[in-house]
């Protein structure tokens, strides 16, 4: 029997409107098809118009263009591009073309009543010329590229209930065919061939119009049909992400997705591929990639039928411009037909329902303008037909904020940080969909402005969005884009001799690294704008610490009258002046005694003052005041807003103030800090504005603290907190309120790299393939990961320069299910028992808050000077 032998299959390749406004760029494209032919495909260029055209001919189509200024505009362009960039003649080129589009847009009696058909045809000549061309030139470099009409192949469906307006400019296609229709295309295209995205082919023989994305979704109806190997769509970003990486740089490539996944995250907001392109090509088994034109090395996206099904959100993404449409009666209830007649009535206006929430006397929609023509008279004439039968009510406009992956009801728990962000502010509508594939919020799209990055940074914190999943998420925006400075070696890693040397006396121990700490004091004094530093000795009030803090010039802040006589008696001759006491609860002798020591006391309520008058009459102090909002890493560090017990209510501080100087009492200095682990400059800088606003309303304020809570990296593919912005934007907020002086309080920054814990490993086990070491130290020597969810770097001290790791989770010896310092850490796989491990990063908060639970006895403490 003879061998058969399969055709070659062909490749798609998709390139939008950035990537054929540029020679060099179409010599990228001529090079990436010559490759993809060298691998014996045969391959099909799919590709938009030029930049900024396709804009300029929806201007004629919707009427508010003039025909005549637009043809020159468009004439100049092509003419220019043509003969000056690609180096052809551009009357043999584009003549025809040319002569054709001024015809429409100037001469064609349909102008005047803007014919829906008419309208197509004006649309679709964007791409024709561009494909006219890429294909000239590609030809001019010896390239034997055939010109393909995709309007003879692709057919518009007539689909039920579509208004004429979809029908002609918003159309679907078939997808099926035969093997005869793919030799005729192979007969005309050849083995390499170039073609138009965004027309098709109307019933009536004339253009029709594929919508917003068409180019995309015109390459998955080609990849389709020709049943081709893949489809790639080129684009200017490396793929999709787990959010805009415009907006977020620290956004996750998503390196492997399925067609159900990528159609959610490109519905819900994913700008680099139209939604429509993913239906195509899952029905017909095709492999889709997004590929970066500008950067073709890099491996962007796949997404096809084999991509791993991971439970966990994959991207936070937003839409603007989402109208609400509320319809309330009491008569709904019950009402049989209510939502089939309310529904009839959107679709007799040709509007497309997104989302639907539904009570017993209200059913709210949403509209995505994307996908509909909704504008101010077809939203009157809605409204209008609805008010028959109901209330209604136009919210607009709004932004839509989804998260999207696999399983979002088994991740509720894990985003109490989302639901703590989304409860700032005013939701109108949630959905979740049956499908459990994402979860959508809908707010006032001025209140979405700043969400994603908050968001994006809570998913991964929380673990929601599992960003170490191999083969699912690769690296960040940043990572490809513009890889972060490697950061230097940990002075552990310079100290581990004299580490090892610590752990083989006793373990657990704390090793804290001085010149770290002054390393880190140095910094922020270097920050000009700043005033006064305080070091809030709750992070770490071991005396070498705060000794080696007041010899650079930082006071030392405490919350209680023990941290006050531990200060005094760890800094001889420390200056009361050089002291702020900062309580909250505390009992009343403890402000009595440290008013009488002479130190800067702040107080946060006004019944201080109602009930012990006494004890403030005549005093100078310092007022702590909550604005209403908090923020911060985690829940539990967030102190501001109404759940939180630290500061005075914004709406009482005139009661203070009055009571205040009844009292002879002097408010010198405002205090505002509400959480830990902020990085956005935006936080500090709207907190003195509002701080100022309230000093300049008591007159006697001198200094505003703004706390602290500097975050520092604790994951290795954090960045450094950036204090050149956060020093630029408080120098700008010092040239806008130059009256105050400014303070800070910080803790962790101060001293959390500067710590380690030492510890030996008890055991390694595995149990039902899950890899545990033991540690002879537990959550009662570091309670940060059981009390926040924090995340600390783990080694092996013993083995730090082995290889061939392994997953290990890391676990202490405490009889609680939350003793564990972290799950699925890399360690060496010779890990054994008694290996030296080390906790990194834990110089804050570790010592300080440990215990004797279980009577384990305290960690010791070490300096390293």
């Amino acid at each position: 029997m003879p061998q058969t032998v399969s055709p070659p299959r062909w490749i798609v390749l998709k390139f939008g409107g950035t990537s054929v406004s540029k020679r060099e760029r179409w010599d990228t494209i001529g090079q990436l098809a010559g490759e993809r032919r060298a691998t014996g495909a045969r391959v099909l260029v799919v590709v938009s118009a030029l930049s900024g055209v396709t804009n300029l001919l929806q201007s004629i189509s919707d009427g508010s263009g003039d025909g005549a200024a637009v043809f020159a505009q468009l004439d100049a362009r092509h003419r220019q591009f043509c003969t000056e960039d690609l180096g052809l003649d551009a009357d043999i080129v584009l003549g025809e073309r040319l002569r054709h589009l001024r015809d429409l847009l100037i001469d064609d009696p349909r102008a005047a009543t803007r014919e829906l058909d008419w309208q197509a045809e004006v649309l679709g000549q964007g791409e024709l010329m561009s494909s006219t061309l890429g294909a000239a030139y590609l030809r001019s470099r010896d390239m034997g590229m055939q010109w393909v009409d995709a309007r003879e192949w692709l057919n518009a469906l007539s689909l039920p209930n579509e208004s004429a307006w979809s029908g002609r400019l918003s159309v679907n296609c078939e997808i099926t065919a035969d093997a005869a229709m793919r030799e005729r295309f192979h007969a005309q295209a050849g083995d390499l061939a170039i073609t138009q995205g965004f027309i098709a082919r109307h019933i009536d023989g004339g253009t029709a119009i594929l919508g917003r994305g068409g180019s995309d979704t015109s390459a998955a109806y080609f990849g389709a049909l020709l049943g081709a190997q893949q489809v790639e769509i080129w684009t200017d970003v490396p793929g999709m992400f787990s959010a805009n990486p415009r907006e977020v740089p620290d956004a996750r490539l998503l390196a492997r997705l399925d067609h159900a996944e990528a159609q959610e995250i490109a519905t819900t907001g994913a700008k680099v591929l139209h939604p429509r392109s993913i239906a195509p090509c899952r029905e017909a088994g095709v492999t889709m990639r997004i590929l970066d034109t500008g950067h073709p090395h890099l491996d962007g996206t796949r997404i096809d039928a084999s991509g791993r099904t991971v439970p966990g959100v994959k991207a936070v993404s937003r839409r603007n411009g989402i109208v609400l449409v509320s319809m309330e009666t009491i008569g709904m209830w019950q009402q049989v037909g209510f939502l089939a007649d309310i529904f009839d009535r959107f679709r007799a206006h040709g509007l497309s329902i997104d989302m639907i929430g539904s009570s017993e006397t209200n059913v709210t929609v949403s509209l995505d303008p994307s996908e509909n023509l909704v504008n101010t008279s077809v939203l009157a004439e809605l409204s209008a037909d609805l008010a028959q039968v109901c209330r209604v009510k136009v919210i607009a406009p709004c932004a839509a904020i989804t998260l999207v992956g696999r399983g979002m009801r088994s991740l509720l728990d894990r985003l109490s940080g989302v639901w703590a962000t989304f409860g700032r502010e005013r939701v109108h509508l949630i959905s979740q969909s049956s499908n459990d594939l994402n979860l959508t919020f809908v707010v006032d799209e001025a209140d979405a402005d700043g969400m994603i990055p908050t968001l994006h940074a809570e998913l991964i914190r929380s673990g929601a969005m599992p960003v170490r999943e191999p083969g699912v998420f690769g690296p960040s925006w940043q990572q490809l884009i513009a890889p972060r400075a490697a950061r230097p070696q940990p002075w552990w890693a310079q100290e581990r001799t004299r580490l090892l040397e610590i752990a083989a006396r006793h373990t657990p121990t704390y090793a804290c690294h001085l010149p770290t700490v002054r390393e880190r004091a140095r910094a922020l004094a270097a920050i000009p704008a700043i005033d006064r530093r305080y070091y809030a000795i709750k992070a770490n009030p071991h005396p070498a610490i705060l000794r080696a803090l007041v010899e650079e010039n930082f006071g030392l802040e405490c919350v209680s009258q023990g941290e006050l006589e531990h200060v005094f008696a760890s800094v001889p001759g420390l200056a009361p002046q050089q002291v702020l006491f900062t309580p909250n609860f505390a009992p009343i002798d403890e402000y009595r005694a440290a008013l009488t020591r002479g130190v800067t006391v702040t107080v946060d309520n006004v019944e201080l003052l109602q009930r012990w008058p006494e004890v403030f009459r005549g005093q100078s102090l310092w007022l702590r005041i909550d604005l209403g909002y908090g923020d911060g890493h985690h829940a539990k560090v967030t102190t501001g807003g109404k759940d939180a017990k630290f500061g005075l209510s914004t709406q009482r501080v005139d009661e203070f103030v009055d009571l205040a100087r009844t009292l002879d009492v002097r408010i010198t200095g405002l205090h505002a800090h509400l959480g830990s682990g902020i990085e956005t400059v935006g936080h500090w800088k709207g907190m003195i504005d509002a701080m100022a606003g309230f000093a300049r309303r008591i007159g006697s304020v001198e200094t505003l603290d703004i706390g602290g809570g500097l975050p520092i990296p604790y994951r290795p593919d954090e960045d450094p907190f950036d204090l050149d912005a956060w020093s630029q934007g408080l120098s700008e907020m010092k040239t806008v309120h130059p009256a105050f002086k400014f303070a800070i309080e910080p803790g962790r920054y101060l001293v959390a790299e500067s710590g380690v814990l030492l510890t030996h490993a008890t055991q390694v086990v595995e149990k039902d393939g899950v890899r545990r070491v033991g540690l002879d130290a537990g959550m009662n020597a570091l309670i940060r990961p059981a009390l926040y969810d924090a995340w600390h770097g783990i080694a092996n001290l013993t083995r730090l320069d082995d290889g061939d790791d392994r997953a290990f989770d890391v676990v202490g010896p405490i009889c609680e299910s939350s003793d564990i310092f972290g799950k699925e850490r890399s360690l060496p796989r010779a890990t054994a028992a008694g290996d030296v491990v080390l906790i990194a990063d834990a110089g804050a908060y570790g010592f300080s808050m440990a215990s004797t639970y279980n009577q384990r006895p305290l960690p010791q403490q070490e300096i390293i000077e």
